[in-house]
């Protein structure tokens, strides 16, 4: 979910701005997952990258991620929308883990849609994190080195349970993936957009998903 503070720039208005305008969009394009298909989405919030800005923006941030899970809790759990957070949580202050761990105690039972909040998070970071712990249970005897595969690093990533990815899109005309969900999209599509997130909705996310039901997925096998 990129574009923000440029949407906020060419109104003249702080970054704090945009992100607010992005976080309205963000609960317009949840609610309409399960009209378009959609059983699972990820959010990429704020990456392990996003630190490097200002301090004032982060605590903007930081205050908006709080307020945008006290007002929406009851109305995601309402809708039946599971919510579930990946990243690394260590950094994090301890009332917006408070929050993040009562709305994914709160919905847990949720099945409609699936929201996942990628919050400190980065693709990177996750697997390198995977592979400490895969090293501290073979140190421990309960892993074989010669037992690991695919699946078993799978089971170790912040994601585990959670299908990989279909389709991948990247707003605001950026045509990179800025270490998101690195292992897991290894064979998603693609859709790179010129529109900024704050105006990315419903409109341009159906059109996004009719352009993905277009193609042809292979993953490494010949065209049929």
């Amino acid at each position: 979910m990129d574009g923000n503070g440029r949407w906020a720039k060419a109104r003249r208005r702080p970054r704090p701005f945009g992100h607010q305008a992005g976080a309205k969009r963000t609960r317009e394009v949840v609610e309409a997952c399960p009209d378009l298909g959609v059983k699972y989405v990820t959010l990429y919030a704020f990456s392990t990258e996003n630190w490097k800005r200002s301090r004032t923006e982060i605590t903007a941030l930081m205050a908006l991620f709080r307020h945008t899970i006290r007002k929406t809790a009851r109305e995601l759990h309402a809708e039946g929308a599971r919510v579930r957070f990946i990243g690394d949580r260590t950094p994090l202050d301890k009332k917006l883990l408070k929050l993040m761990d009562e709305l994914e105690t709160l919905t847990a039972g949720n099945d409609r849609v699936h929201v996942t909040v990628a919050l400190n998070y980065g693709g990177r970071d996750e697997i390198l994190r995977a592979t400490r712990r895969m090293a501290e249970a073979v140190k421990a005897g309960e892993l074989e080195p010669d037992a690991i595969d695919e699946h078993t690093l799978e089971g170790y990533l912040d994601t585990a349970g959670i299908p990989d990815p279909d389709l991948v899109v990247r707003t605001s005309g950026e045509s990179r993936t800025s270490n998101f969900l690195t292992w897991q999209s290894a064979y998603a599509e693609y859709e790179f957009t010129e529109t900024l997130w704050p105006d990315f909705g419903r409109e341009q996310f159906a059109e996004a998903l009719d352009k993905f039901g277009l193609r042809e997925r292979r993953y490494g096998g010949a065209e049929s």
